[in-house]
C-alpha cells in the first residue's frame, strides 16, 4: 500500500520540489498552500504523515496542528519552518509535532526524518488490538489511541507534552530514567535548552496524577532521574 503524505506549504517552489522528491521515493503526495484547504483535505482523507509549514495563509500551521491533535494522536507531523527561534520550535513540539526541520534544508535530511517518523508510527495491528490500546500502572490507565488518561475512576486532562512524558515513563515503568534520556525521548535529540525543563514537567504531571492520591507513582531517584512505580 502506498504511503500517503500531505504537504502543507504555501511557497510554490518548495511545495513542488517536495512533491517531486517524495514521489521519486515512492510516496503518494497531495499538497496544499492554504491552512483552511489543508484542514479540509486532512478531514477528508487518511494520511500516513503530514509535512506542515508554520507560516500559512488562512490558518497558521500551529493552529492546524492543534486541531489535528485534538482528535488524532497518531499521524506523524513534521514542521517546516523558516523561523529559527526556540520559541517557535518549542510551541510546535508542545502542540504535538513529532519533529521539525528549519528551511532551507537538505532534502536528504528531510527524507531521513520522514523515514524515522514513519518507523515510529504504531502499526495497524497495534491500533486494532483492544488489549494494546491501554497502558497501565497500578490504577493509572492511558489509551495511546484516544489519548485518554484515567487514575482510578477519575479522567485526567494532560497537555500534549505532559501526555508524551507520562507515556514514556509508563512504557519504561520500574526503570530509572535519567533527565537526559527523558529529554531526548520526549523533546527530541536536537532540543536546545536546559535539562531542568524535565523537572518542571515532572512537577506538572505529578500534580495531576499523584497529588492527594495513594500510592504516588512517580518516584524521584536523587542524583539520577525519575521512575514510575507499578504497584499492585
Amino acid at each position: 500500500m502506498e504511503t500517503k503524505i500531505l504537504v502543507v506549504e504555501d511557497e510554490e517552489k518548495i511545495s513542488r520540489l517536495l512533491e517531486i522528491e517524495l514521489e521519486i521515493e515512492g510516496y503518494r503526495v497531495s499538497r496544499y498552500g492554504n491552512g483552511i484547504d489543508a484542514m479540509e483535505a486532512y478531514r477528508g482523507g487518511t494520511w500516513d504523515l503530514i509535512l506542515l509549514d508554520i507560516m500559512l495563509p488562512g490558518m497558521s500551521g500551529i493552529e492546524l496542528l492543534r486541531r489535528i491533535r485534538a482528535n488524532d494522536a497518531q499521524t506523524p507531523v513534521i514542521l517546516l519552518t523558516a523561523k529559527s527561534s526556540v520559541e517557535d520550535k518549542v510551541s510546535g513540539l508542545d502542540y504535538g509535532a513529532n519533529d521539525y526541520i528549519t528551511k532551507p534544508f537538505q532534502i536528504e535530511e528531510l527524507l531521513a526524518r520522514i523515514r524515522a517518523s514513519l518507523r515510529q508510527r504504531p502499526s495497524q495491528t497495534y491500533l486494532d488490538s483492544a488489549d494494546s490500546d491501554w497502558l497501565t500502572a497500578s490504577d493509572l490507565k492511558i489509551n495511546e489511541k484516544t489519548r485518554e488518561v484515567v487514575r482510578g475512576d477519575d479522567p485526567i486532562e494532560l497537555t500534549p507534552r505532559e501526555f508524551d512524558l507520562l507515556i514514556f515513563l509508563l512504557k519504561n515503568k520500574r526503570q530509572v530514567l535519567s533527565r537526559e534520556q527523558i529529554l531526548e525521548a520526549v523533546w527530541g535529540f536536537d532540543y536546545y535548552g536546559e535539562t531542568n525543563v524535565v523537572d518542571v514537567y515532572i512537577r506538572y504531571v505529578r500534580k495531576k496524577i499523584d497529588h492527594g492520591r495513594d500510592p504516588e507513582l512517580i518516584r524521584t531517584v536523587r542524583g539520577v532521574g525519575y521512575s514510575l512505580k507499578d504497584t499492585p
